[in-house]
């Protein structure tokens, strides 16, 4: 029988992010929007470890004042697969799973969702992340992402727009990407070497420089959809959602 992979889990937090700024470390149901992504990510049973990739040094004090393991990298990264990397060419580990720093709805059944292609696949997975059925509100909404994927789970294209469009009125499924991704060190390794694509940079999505380079990536269904926190609506939103788990 094989070892068991090695995961370890980062949380990239940035904290200028562009439509909501230090929203990292703005407090939502008592708690700064960080420390739930953490608290969220150490309930996972699959990591061996978890730990923050800061932007800066307010960041990594807040961490370090939570009793959170951090790592504080450049500020001049530009996307958070580059601060994935910085973290990998520090802690070795099997597989990489990027944890997105505003993702407080994060359960275990979406990382046993992610890491999935890895054990079940006899080929080699490189890259892996997560799609989930679109809602209807979603399909036009360009802040959800959709993806589109091949039969055997590789993606097609992710998109803003609403893909596939639907010319004859046939009613195909839509699917909403969840930004969890599971890295290999090897893909991760090659991610800075590439050139940022001309759809990368006109979607403002990072992994199309995957697919633009001719790397495969693989899309897991899940059934469990999350709230990343993007706007103060999303704010409030994910707040009264977490007062009312917290009551359970």
């Amino acid at each position: 029988m094989p070892d068991p992979l090695r995961i370890l889990g980062v949380i990239p937090a940035r904290l200028h992010s562009t439509r909501l700024p230090r929203k990292v470390l703005r407090q939502v149901a008592g708690k700064p929007l960080l420390a739930w992504v953490v608290e969220a990510a150490r309930a996972c049973p699959q990591f061996d470890r978890v730990l923050v990739a800061a932007d800066s040094e307010e960041v990594a004090a807040l961490c370090r004042r939570l009793d959170i393991p951090v790592e504080l990298t450049s500020p001049d990264l530009a996307s958070g697969t580059d601060r994935l990397h910085a973290i990998a060419q520090l802690h070795d580990a099997d597989i990489y799973v990027n944890i997105q720093g505003d993702e407080p709805l994060l359960r275990p059944q979406h990382i046993a969702d992610l890491l999935r292609p890895f054990q079940r696949s006899r080929q080699q997975i490189d890259v892996t992340t997560l799609k989930v059925r679109c809602t209807p509100e979603n399909i036009s909404n360009p802040n959800a992402v959709k993806v589109v994927t091949a039969a055997d789970g590789s993606a097609l294209y992710f998109s803003r727009a609403t893909i596939p469009f639907d010319r004859d009125g046939v009613s195909p499924i839509y699917w909403k990407h969840i930004g969890l991704y599971a890295y290999r060190k090897a893909a991760l390794n090659r991610f800075p070497t590439l050139p940022a694509s001309q759809l990368e940079r006109t979607e403002r999505l990072e992994q199309l420089r995957f697919l633009d380079n001719g790397l495969h990536i693989y899309v897991e269904p899940t059934a469990h959809d999350t709230i990343g926190v993007d706007t103060e609506a999303d704010l409030r939103l994910v707040e009264a959602l977490l007062l009312q788990q917290d009551k359970r």
